[in-house]
């Protein structure tokens, strides 16, 4: 009698028998991925999916941006303890999506819109502090400090934001989120995403390093761009036609953003657009004389042959 004996009453072989445990070990696997929302973050809810405020396990309709932020934290450091193992495209993906909610609920326009969409009676209009008053609100910095730092930015005709950074009157994270909370932007710590590779190609690498910004994630088929200053009405709409899609914009750190500009936007890359855009004359044709960044690109040589 074949020791392997048979499955379900009909003979079977050796290779029938592994196939079926096979088939139970990958029906098993399948069935042990976890529920993240329910197994990860405790989120006891069994409706899916869930509102970004289920998701930060905020009450509906906070309005307190620090809050929003610490929540956003908390789930964000225990996500990450599953990055480095069997789940960490599972992480990944969940990471991104705890960005989405954060950098939506602290953005005062889209929070406005998102809260009117799960039916929000529009708030009475409450007036937003200032970056001086969020500084002195928040103990960042104290009166005397705040007043030294005034005085530096204008006697060198700096924003306070700026002088503050400079002067290094709390961390470049800090700063940030509160210069952020006063203009209505998100902020978002860059090392928090991961950027897709078909995103970089959405900005060149002149664009990136001139205005000093990077592609973060699509959203609500909206480009989100990261960069420590608000991008002007102009670049914003350049950007608008160049990527074929809208923009919003997300604060970050300096340090933050340069980081990635110098992964992704090389100052070789910049040289060779501009090279790339500087055209060769056409045969028995009179040489146009090159424009705009080819222009530039020739100044350039002809100051270096100098």
């Amino acid at each position: 009698m074949d020791c392997w004996g048979s499955v379900s009453g009909t003979p079977g072989s050796r290779d029938q028998l592994t196939h079926t445990f096979s088939f139970k070990a990958r029906k098993t696997a399948v069935a042990e991925q976890p529920d993240v929302y329910r197994d990860w973050l405790g989120i006891k809810e069994p409706a899916r999916p869930l509102d970004y405020y289920q998701l930060l396990r905020l009450e509906r309709f906070e309005d307190n941006v620090e809050r929003i932020r610490r929540h956003y934290r908390k789930m964000n450091a225990h996500t990450r303890k599953y990055a480095a193992g069997q789940y960490a495209s599972l992480s990944q993906q969940l990471l991104n999506e705890l960005a989405r909610a954060m950098l939506c609920l602290t953005d005062a326009a889209r929070k406005a819109e998102y809260d009117a969409s799960l039916g929000r009676q529009a708030p009475a209009g409450r007036k937003r502090h200032t970056f001086e008053e969020l500084l002195l609100l928040r103990q960042v910095v104290d009166r005397e400090r705040l007043d030294k730092a005034r005085n530096y930015a204008n006697a060198t005709h700096m924003h306070l934001r700026d002088a503050v950074l400079q002067q290094k009157l709390g961390s470049a994270e800090t700063l940030m989120q509160v210069y952020a909370e006063s203009l209505g932007l998100p902020y978002l710590e860059l090392a928090d995403v991961t950027i897709e590779p078909e995103l970089v190609g959405k900005l060149t690498a002149v664009s990136a390093r001139t205005h000093s910004c990077v592609p973060v994630m699509v959203d609500d088929n909206q480009l989100l761009v990261a960069s420590p200053n608000p991008l002007r009405l102009d670049v914003e709409e350049d950007l608008r036609l160049r990527v074929g899609m809208p923009i919003r914009m997300v604060l970050c750190t300096p340090a933050d953003v340069n980081r990635l500009i110098e992964q992704y936007y090389t100052r070789e890359a910049a040289s060779e657009e501009v090279r790339g855009r500087t055209f060769a004359p056409q045969h028995n044709q009179p040489e146009e004389p090159p424009k705009g960044l080819g222009k530039m690109w020739a100044n350039m040589k002809k100051w270096g042959k100098k």
